[in-house]
């Protein structure tokens, strides 16, 4: 997906001069002063694709118009439930009712997470500062969930969607079907043969969860949940990116959806330090990574009570859930990024030999 040089900058215009450009709707939440024109390009991985305009705004272009998109509502829910740990919304370009483009605050010496975490890691095993992040991605977790739960004139779930409705079920877990289909993706390599091989153990680990009634709320969740997603600036953590999660239709879950992908995401962070180090570290990383997904659970839950929210974990589901998420990984890089199978696979490889 290529953007026009000058795009972003024309619709950074529009939102400070109130002029929705022709054919569009723009809707504007808050409103920003004037901006300068140069733009830069976000280079790191995304489904999108994100341009800075006058270091002041990001432009986010939707690879496809989005009909009925959730960003725009859950940053507005979240603003008004006073959740500031994110780029301040700013606007949505939309055409005929399909978001187009979302305009957010910049956040000064902003680092995507997969980055910082990283390197957080590789340093920590060249003899620096230890890799301690994960209590705060806990905390940064709870915080959010405890807002998207509550907020003015909504103080149970967003948009009035009980978790006994039918548009909301309550099982934690869908049906074995990301198997099926990372199954698919996976070829007849030497790794796809691995995986059919463990697969009916993945099946079975899954469906222990399959028919699970949680007692706990379903709620919108961020959808897509892991370290790429919090990015470390001036301010200190910040959520980003409400679009979804790529590979499913999001849908009101329990908050352990999120929860099970933000820790198989540390694990990730080991997986990618594990290549940069050509394996000569794999034991120490995964020694790491199991322990940071549980600093991190425990933060989360103390995260939770603080805010009075205790009752939206429900933990029975969490294993399935993260054994599900790998394969979802694993459908992610075979639609978008085909290099990003390694750290999925390794994931699996730690969990089934």
């Amino acid at each position: 997906m290529t953007i026009a040089p000058g795009a972003s900058a024309d619709l950074v215009h529009a939102i400070v001069t109130g002029r929705a450009p022709s054919g569009f709707d723009l809707r504007v939440y808050l409103p920003l002063g004037p901006v300068a024109g140069d733009e830069r390009p976000i280079t790191v991985d995304q489904t999108n694709v994100s341009v800075v305009v006058g270091e002041a705004v990001v432009v986010k272009w939707m690879r496809e118009p989005q009909p009925a998109a959730r960003a725009p509502r859950l940053l507005a829910h979240l603003a008004a439930a006073g959740f500031t740990r994110m780029p301040p919304p700013h606007a949505a370009l939309f055409r005929d009712d399909a978001l187009i483009a979302l305009v957010t605050g910049f956040l000064p010496e902003a680092e995507d997470g997969w980055d910082w975490c990283t390197n957080a890691l590789l340093s920590w095993l060249d003899g620096g500062p230890a890799a301690d992040f994960a209590p705060a991605l806990g905390i940064l977790a709870a915080d959010l969930h405890a807002a998207l739960a509550t907020g003015p004139g909504s103080p149970a779930l967003l948009n009035g969607v009980h978790p006994k409705s039918p548009e909301a079920p309550r099982s934690a877990t869908a049906p074995p079907s990301a198997l099926a289909e990372a199954l698919a993706c996976v070829g007849d390599d030497a790794e796809g043969v691995w995986l059919r091989s463990v697969a009916p153990r993945i099946a079975a680990d899954i469906s222990v969860s399959s028919s699970y009634d949680s007692p706990a709320p379903a709620i919108e969740l961020h959808g897509d949940l892991h370290v790429g997603q919090v990015l470390r600036w001036r301010g200190g953590y910040a959520v980003t990116d409400f679009d979804g999660n790529p590979t499913v239709e999001p849908r009101p879950e329990p908050v352990v959806r999120d929860l099970a992908q933000l820790r198989t995401s540390v694990l990730h962070v080991a997986e990618i330090a594990n290549r940069r180090t050509e394996g000569r570290h794999r034991e120490t990383l995964l020694t790491w990574g199991r322990a940071a997904a549980d600093d991190l659970l425990t933060a989360y839950r103390a995260g939770l009570a603080a805010h009075g929210c205790a009752h939206l974990l429900d933990e029975t589901p969490l294993r399935p859930l993260e054994i599900e998420q790998e394969c979802r990984e694993l459908i992610y890089a075979a639609r978008f990024l085909p290099r990003w199978r390694y750290a999925p696979m390794g994931v699996l490889r730690s969990w089934y030999g």
